[in-house]
């Protein structure tokens, strides 16, 4: 079974590299949704740094948008916001434009001074002190979780762990009705998906139809936040600050999409990446089950081989020239994580995975500088106490086919897994 579904792969990415080296390169379109949906975009991320690391794609689903693809690019891209914005007004921090009138700001998608005043609202929450309240939670739940699961039967590991588990966690850290969680799952789903046929939802209008219901949910829990004394969950935090307490609805929304995508989607995904990434390289499987210790580089390391968004966005706001290319005021301007994760100039052998790396943390899937994703110790914290619980419980996890990935060249993830543990 995995010799052919190796093979298969093997045949399949030897067929996109010879592609992807044998078409101009002025026809790259790296943010094709389908390249991520099919794995087969590493080739065109290698050729572009490689040959064009700042290269200017003119026509897309997308339009017209710039790609710097090398990691120490990235970084001066990230760091300049003198230059380069991420304002929801200007179309935020994906590759895909919102239509002007949905155009919702949060804190990621916010440039100075309002963004740090409404990020310090929810930093309280990852403070080392509540962290280590959280870790009793997680804890708990996850051997729970664990201790659930079929034994000798295939099942799917994105839906009843890696959803579980993250869901679970986002409705502890909003204080949210648990028996409705799972809502949590689906509103990050819709909030991050290109509607379609074969999407999440059919199309923009049903998909803004579901945010709506999303924000009147949470608006209800809101004005309960208000009527009571401040506790320390995430919307207590909001309804109790000054920097966010009257928040616009655009705003409020905005800032509850963050929240939730970024509590559950690169956990989700990077916890599904991880069961993957061993079944890849076995000889690293053994050496985690042999010296569990590895765990603290074995995490850092999994969300640089998942990097569980492949991009954020900027634009640039005025003329400026950068790597002798010539950005205009209004261009866009994609910052390929999932690129600069691979670049051997910065990361030693960077398609290898190596859970004893001496530097795991050289890679930018939450960013970097201002915008660097404020809940990282938390989602290093889950994915180490879960590994901990998985090891003490399994030798081994199986992965029985290949997992069905998401349609999105934003959030690089998986739909199933299917895995099975021997009884």
């Amino acid at each position: 079974m995995h010799g052919t579904i190796d093979a298969d792969r093997d045949s399949r990415q030897k067929a996109e590299r010879e592609r992807a080296y044998s078409i101009p390169l002025e026809q790259f379109d790296p943010g094709d949704p389908e390249l991520f949906r099919s794995d087969s975009f590493w080739p065109y991320f290698d050729r572009l740094r490689k040959e064009d690391p700042v290269h200017y794609c003119k026509d897309s689903v997308f339009g017209p948008y710039w790609s710097i693809t090398k990691y120490n690019d990235i970084m001066d891209i990230e760091t300049n916001h003198a230059v380069f914005s991420s304002a929801a007004s200007l179309g935020g921090i994906t590759i895909r434009d919102a239509a002007v009138d949905l155009r919702r700001e949060s804190f990621i998608a916010m440039d100075q001074p309002r963004h740090s005043a409404q990020r310090k609202t929810v930093a309280p929450m990852f403070t080392p002190t509540h962290l280590d309240q959280l870790a009793i939670n997680i804890r708990k739940r996850s051997a729970e979780c664990l201790d659930n699961l079929p034994k000798n039967d295939v099942f799917d590991w994105v839906d009843q762990v890696s959803i579980e588990l993250t869901t679970q966690m986002l409705a502890v850290l909003f204080d949210f009705p648990w028996e409705d969680r799972r809502k949590l799952t689906r509103w990050s789903d819709v909030a991050t998906t290109l509607p379609g046929p074969d999407g999440v939802v059919p199309t923009e209008a049903a998909r803004q139809a579901e945010l709506i219901e999303c924000a009147t949910y949470f608006k209800r829990l809101w004005n309960e936040r208000i009527d009571q004394e401040p506790k320390s969950d995430l919307l207590s935090m909001m309804a109790h600050s000054e920097a966010t307490r009257d928040m616009d609805p655009q705003n409020f929304l905005g800032n509850l999409i963050l929240l939730i995508v970024g509590g559950n989607d690169t956990t989700r995904n990077t916890l599904s990446g991880s069961i993957y990434a061993l079944s890849q390289n076995p000889d690293q499987y053994r050496k985690l089950r042999d010296n569990p210790a590895l765990i603290d580089s074995f995490v850092p390391e999994v969300i640089r081989w998942q990097t569980p968004l492949a991009h954020m966005r900027r634009t640039a706001l005025e003329d400026y020239e950068f790597r002798g290319r010539q950005f205009k005021k209004g261009d866009k301007v994609v910052m390929w994580y999932v690129s600069g994760n691979r670049d051997d100039e910065v990361i030693e052998r960077p398609y290898e995975f190596i859970i004893d790396r001496a530097r795991p943390r050289t890679h930018i899937s939450f960013g970097f500088g201002i915008h660097r994703c404020v809940g990282i110790r938390l989602a290093e914290l889950q994915l180490k106490i879960i590994w901990e619980e998985i090891l003490k419980r399994f030798d081994n996890i199986e992965v029985v086919g290949e997992p069905k990935r998401v349609y999105s060249s934003f959030v690089k993830g998986y739909e199933t897994l299917p895995v099975r543990i021997a009884g």
